[in-house]
């Protein structure tokens, strides 16, 4: 079998979604030559299914240490690569006195450069949406989620010393070598992104790491003349989002919706949405934890977001225009890196923060190398 390169590239990267796309990135930044395999003729997976909705404000600790250094990388890239990238931060709407006080403390906690309280008249200014009050996360970005992966592909092809190998499946790694269905690419290092499916191409790293697939379910809703520029999050995001869930606030919160919306617990809902450039909103999403899930969708979590979406927008009718899920790994914590043999290293964003961080992780594994 002819191999796919003949000579020695210094870093493979398995997996073309945007945590191997991010790590192609920082790679080139490097002066490092790069070849990235996928066995996809595109990015079809987590990557194109989310809100395209960089998340920086609500996380803490090391995620948000990436989320703040991948938001820089975004708007260069946007304007680099041609793809939407917008600083139109998100609008978090509290619709109780629990959800008013999470947003409360957290401002208290972070300042108003991080969070700005808003009245109930600003939120409706700025969402179509009764309130109590509400907040604006100002850094938060927006990103045309649908054409980044490509648009990024198509930004590194044309970047010397790199290599896209698509429709190429990875059948096994080992020092030096990635071995594909299309022969062995060679590498110095090499840097496994394969998101949930890490289990079928390293198994005992993913046993050990105890990850889990997390499915979602997320909705395109038509909704006629509606314009909402931020990302919008809600309540059931409080209890999601680290920043917002450690408030008491968002508590208290849980504990009332143990009694009055068990349904929303037991989905694991996190009502939000975000606006496509044609109008539509992407609507989610639930979650479902398994390493194999059922293959089917329930019908009945689709009409609960559906409800959830007319109960909080002051708009006219909204219309399913697609259905989709979502997968992504899932593990404690929330980054996998494990070295798993010289040269050779797996990397995972295990809470569903991709998009959020992938550009602020990427840095830190190289450096790593």
């Amino acid at each position: 079998m002819t191999p796919v390169d003949a000579t020695s590239v210094d870093v493979a990267i398995v997996g073309g979604g945007i945590v191997g796309l991010a790590h192609a990135v920082e790679a080139v930044a490097r002066g490092l030559s790069v070849t990235v395999i996928d066995r996809d003729e595109r990015a079809v997976g987590a990557s194109v299914r989310n809100f395209g909705h960089a998340c920086i404000t609500a996380q803490t600790g090391e995620a948000l240490s990436f989320a703040l250094a991948a938001r820089d990388t975004w708007l260069r890239l946007g304007r680099e690569a041609g793809f939407g990238v917008a600083e139109c931060g998100t609008v978090v709407i509290a619709r109780s006195a629990e959800e008013s006080a999470a947003l409360e403390e957290l401002a208290a906690r972070r300042g108003s450069d991080d969070v700005v309280l808003l009245t109930a008249a600003e939120v409706a200014a700025l969402v179509p949406a009764p309130a109590r009050s509400g907040a604006l996360f100002p850094l938060d970005l927006r990103v045309d989620q649908r054409r980044a992966a490509g648009a990024l592909a198509d930004w590194l092809t044309d970047r010397p010393g790199v290599r896209m190998r698509w429709s190429t499946p990875v059948l096994g790694v080992e020092p030096g070598v990635a071995r594909t269905a299309r022969g062995d690419v060679r590498a110095r290092q090499i840097v496994v992104c394969a998101g949930h499916n890490l289990d079928r191409l390293l198994p005992e790293v993913a046993d050990e790491a105890g990850m889990r697939r997390c499915v979602l379910q997320m909705l395109q809703l038509r909704a006629p003349g509606v314009r909402i520029e931020p990302a919008v999050l809600t309540g059931s995001s409080m209890l999601r989002y680290p920043a917002l869930s450690a408030t008491a606030g968002a508590a208290a919160l849980r504990e009332r919706w143990a009694r009055e919306r068990p349904d929303l617990l037991d989905a694991v809902v996190n009502h939000m949405l975000t606006q496509l450039p044609g109008g539509d909103l992407v609507v989610g999403d639930t979650h479902a934890y398994a390493r194999t899930p059922e293959p089917w969708n329930e019908e009945a979590l689709d009409d609960l977001l559906l409800a959830e979406t007319r109960a909080l927008l002051d708009t006219g009718p909204l219309t399913v225009v697609r259905r989709w899920r979502g997968v992504y790994a899932s593990a404690e914590g929330e980054f996998l890196r494990a070295r798993v043999a010289p040269g050779v290293t797996a990397v995972a964003v295990t809470s569903g923060i991709g998009m959020t961080t992938a550009f602020g992780l990427a840095p830190a594994v190289l450096d790593s190398l």
